[in-house]
């Protein structure tokens, strides 16, 4: 069988593994489901192997990478699970405080993934602090399918608590200068939308295809807020409206990105609903959005 290719993949199969990755419906609605799909020379099995993460072949910057300086800490979250597990990481030759970067999983944990994007982050000259909110149930579970499950476990504000929690580890952390963003991506995203509720002293706030919080809590933001969408993702985009609203009529510093033919997800290299031309300059904007409101 030749290889699959992401063009050849009908719109409604990303569709339909975006309802499997956010437990709209079960393994096997999403197995049975995707067999209508394989015709063609495709099997279930070979669609399936397309759609999942490949986290081995995708690490962009490896764990022992030399010009780093990234380590495992537990910091406490009170109000949240207690103690929670963290990937802490800065620039190797780091002389000064840095600006600090709370990276916000998915709905699955601290994957290999997650922990690939906080290190970028801090090669681009942050300290930065990863979260795993699967702590409480014994951390990230090495595959994505766990992780859902037991990410669907835990209460989500409990989880926002967490976070919150991370910012007021990196606040007090000699490493970094008191200016602290966050970027989520998914249920990430809403984190940082709602750390940016929560949080008066939020420097900025980067929420990749993130869900909204309501008029009411919009009103109470006071971080600056670089917000990234995909222009196939109707699920996610459907809210943006009456956010963008309700930041208007506000007066939030806010700027909104929609990508063209981009999907939910977009931004995570190890799956098929990466778009590198969207991913690449989704990232550079973040980063200088991070280096105008961190340093």
């Amino acid at each position: 069988m030749n290889e699959i290719k992401k063009e050849d993949i009908k719109q409604e199969v990303f569709d339909l593994y975006d309802d499997y990755a956010h437990n709209r419906i079960d393994r096997r609605d999403f197995v049975q489901q995707l067999s209508t799909y394989a015709v063609g020379g495709l099997t279930v099995a070979s669609l399936m192997s397309f759609l999942m993460p490949d986290y081995k072949g995708a690490i962009q910057i490896k764990a022992d990478d030399p010009r780093l300086k990234s380590d495992y800490v537990n910091y406490p979250s009170p109000k949240g699970g207690g103690t929670i597990k963290a990937l802490l990481s800065k620039p190797a030759d780091a002389k000064k405080p840095l600006g600090g970067i709370i990276v916000v999983h998915e709905n699955r944990g601290l994957n290999p993934h997650i922990a690939d994007v906080a290190r970028r982050a801090a090669l681009a000259g942050f300290i930065s602090i990863a979260p795993d909110a699967l702590t409480p149930l014994g951390g990230y579970p090495g595959n994505d399918d766990q992780g859902r499950e037991l990410q669907s476990k835990r209460n989500r504000d409990e989880m926002l608590e967490d976070f919150i929690a991370a910012y007021d580890y990196l606040k007090s952390n000699k490493d970094c200068n008191g200016k602290i963003g966050v970027v989520g991506f998914c249920f990430g995203g809403w984190i940082a939308n709602m750390m940016a509720v929560r949080i008066p002293g939020l420097a900025a706030a980067v929420p990749f295809y993130g869900g909204q919080p309501s008029a009411e809590d919009a009103a109470k933001i006071k971080a600056p807020l670089l917000l990234h969408y995909g222009a196939l993702d109707t699920r996610v985009n459907e809210g943006w409206p009456a956010y963008e609203a309700a930041l208007k009529a506000n007066n939030k510093e806010y700027t909104a990105y929609t990508y063209p033919n981009a999907n939910h997800g977009f931004h995570n290299d190890t799956t098929p609903r990466y778009d590198k031309a969207a991913a690449e300059l989704a990232w550079k904007r973040t980063i200088d959005f991070f280096n105008a409101k961190l340093t």
